[in-house]
């Protein structure tokens, strides 16, 4: 077969593989239909001249003593090995352990095994293209896509189309009340790319991820996304509230004033694209107690002590109920944002806490000692 170079090159440039990608589809394929045509037991190999284009297969032989064992693995049609004495006889030079080759007439191997190459070739370069195109797409997560719906499952899972991948938006990560049909284009995050073993390769979407919050405040703020603002971190609870903590690079960009925008206008966009989810936009300091605080907004915060992963917070008594918030969505998101479980002690009253999970509220007490102590009052 002459000038195979030429048509590996050529299927390299159509399907956008890698020229040794397409050299190792081939060569399997050759192998795989050498051994059905042929005996399957024999070893065979290939081999693709770079400056000539030429393929070559041949059949490998490996050289062993007069005496070896191995010699009675050679019956009916397989040849495996060849002894040293019959090998000299092909090539003085020829030693022990070394191989030797048969070249195979590809032109001979019929209309069978033309047929068989055929569909060994299809096979290896698809797998081929479907790994490239896994390793893109496993790149790509936590980028942020648009995508056209084509399906709604009876579960309200959602089946996209996104260039050349099968997507899904699960109804799990969509944002409550949201409701999609056939023909909507739909933007969203990839969560994460996998293999099915039935559908394939599959885009797994999602609309309830902290990142496709981040992503959508990359689009609408040019700051962010030129770098002079960084967002450090977001909490989420979708499609009620969520809260990013930002700071700028150069003390002439005010981060939260530039990520808000004139009069809301780059907050409400995002706001909007997710059902309407509020969002607390916090200047975020490197100072935990500072941080701490400042997520604990629109709460006016008294004091804060840092121990260990638990942030015990006081507030006044009228500050409390906005420090917690509306079915404790303040303090969960504030706790999800710095990763600290706060406990909210109220001058003279209870506390509440927070685990940095989100999770449940409880009751304790406090004592005048005990406010000293969170004041840092000696006295």
């Amino acid at each position: 077969m002459e000038k195979i170079g030429n048509i590996i090159e050529s299927i390299a440039h159509e399907k956008g593989l890698k020229l040794a990608e397409a050299k190792e589809a081939i060569t399997t394929a050759l192998i795989k239909t050498a051994k059905r045509v042929f005996v399957e037991d024999n070893e065979y190999g290939v081999d693709i001249d770079d400056k000539t284009k030429d393929l070559t297969l041949f059949q490998k032989v490996l050289v062993v003593s007069d005496e070896d064992e191995r010699l009675e693995e050679n019956i009916d049609d397989v040849e495996k090995y060849i002894t040293i004495t019959e090998a000299k006889e092909v090539d003085p030079d020829l030693e022990i352990d070394d191989e030797l080759t048969y070249p195979i007439s590809l032109d001979d191997m019929g209309r069978t095994a033309a047929a068989v190459l055929y569909r060994e070739l299809e096979f290896h370069l698809q797998r081929l293209l479907e790994q490239n195109i896994f390793e893109r797409y496993r790149q790509k997560v936590g980028e942020a896509v648009s995508s056209t719906v084509v399906r709604v499952d009876n579960d309200q899972n959602t089946f996209l189309e996104y260039k050349e991948a099968k997507a899904i938006l699960p109804m799990k990560s969509r944002i409550k009340g949201e409701k999609f049909k056939v023909g909507d284009v739909v933007r969203s995050v990839i969560r994460k790319v996998f293999i099915d073993k039935k559908a394939g390769m599959q885009v797994e979407l999602s609309r309830t991820s902290p990142k496709f919050l981040e992503e959508l405040l990359k689009l609408q703020v040019p700051e962010i996304n030129d770098e002079l603002v960084i967002i450090h971190g977001s909490a989420r609870i979708p499609g009620e509230r969520a809260k990013v903590a930002l700071s700028s690079v150069t003390p002439n960009v005010d981060a939260v004033g530039a990520t808000v925008g004139t009069k809301g206008i780059r907050i409400n966009a995002v706001s909007n694209e997710l059902h309407g989810e509020n969002i607390d936009c916090i200047e975020y300091s490197e100072i935990p107690e500072m941080f701490v605080s400042r997520s604990l907004s629109p709460a006016i915060i008294s004091a804060v002590r840092i121990e260990g992963e638990k942030a015990i917070v006081t507030v006044p008594s009228d500050q409390k109920s906005k420090a917690i918030g509306k079915s404790g969505i303040n303090i969960r998101l504030a706790s999800m944002l710095t990763g600290f479980d706060i406990e909210l002690v109220e001058l003279g009253g209870g506390s509440s806490t927070a685990g940095s999970d989100g999770i449940g509220t409880q009751e304790t007490t406090s004592n005048p000692d005990a406010l000293k102590a969170l004041f840092g009052d000696d006295d």
